[in-house]
């Protein structure tokens, strides 16, 4: 009997996986606006979707190619992690109904002083996609944001393992079918290749990257990804 039931436990893994399709070349929302459907657009995640250039950046984009028709909700909030997006999903996102929910919350995630382990994070990361999934029709998008740098331990910004905390993020997001951006390589390709130094320049803090550190590295990725990069 033990035997059965691990069977049909395999098997039913194996069917979920099936059934989580690759999120399309051209995000639904994009489409829409493409069709002259307006769309509403809701960000969440930490001080990096709050204050970060990156959000105008893609809003002035979004207007000029489709004017009119977007509307930008930031419900991100400065400081918090994935228990705070787990806990205000329902009132920051849900309730407002939207066509698109940007997500990211792993930076904060990894915050040493918070000593919240892997497992609540996935915890929270799937709460906060199954509250989001009662809206059949709301496309999710999530991001992993830069690396904290430069953050010694004992330091109040320190983060732990912030690679395992970003993989739940890329497991989520592979597992769900879900468009997944993922800036960290890029910050980490910078680093290798330029050293310490040039990353100081585009994230002086070592935590909130520059204007010129959105628009070098994040803005451009996350545009192609979305569809809506300028021809070559």
């Amino acid at each position: 009997m033990r035997l059965l039931f691990s069977i049909l436990a395999s098997a039913l893994v194996i069917f979920s996986t099936a059934l989580a399709a690759e999120p399309p070349a051209t995000p639904r929302f994009i489409a829409a606006l493409r069709a002259g459907r307006a769309q509403h657009i809701v960000i969440y995640g930490t001080s990096l979707s709050k204050g970060g250039a990156w959000v105008p950046q893609l809003q002035q984009t979004l207007d000029a190619r489709f004017p009119g028709l977007v509307k930008l909700t930031n419900s991100a909030r400065g400081g918090q992690h994935s228990g705070w997006g787990a806990a205000h999903v329902d009132s920051a996102v849900v309730a407002l109904k939207p066509d698109v929910v940007f997500i990211e919350f792993a930076i904060n995630d990894a915050v040493t002083r918070f000593d919240l382990s892997l497992d609540t994070i996935r915890r929270n990361v799937d709460t906060i996609l199954d509250r989001i999934a009662t809206l059949p029709t709301c496309e999710v998008i999530l991001q992993i944001m830069n690396p904290a740098f430069g953050k010694a331990e004992g330091d109040s910004a320190h983060r732990r393992q912030q690679d395992a905390y970003q993989q739940i993020y890329r497991d989520a997001a592979s597992r769900r079918g879900l468009l997944l951006v993922d800036h960290a390589a890029a910050w980490n390709r910078l680093l290798a290749a330029e050293g310490e130094a040039a990353v100081k320049k585009l994230i002086p803090d070592g935590v909130h990257p520059n204007v010129e550190g959105w628009r070098r590295i994040v803005t451009p990725p996350l545009h192609r990804a979305l569809d809506i990069a300028p021809p070559p």
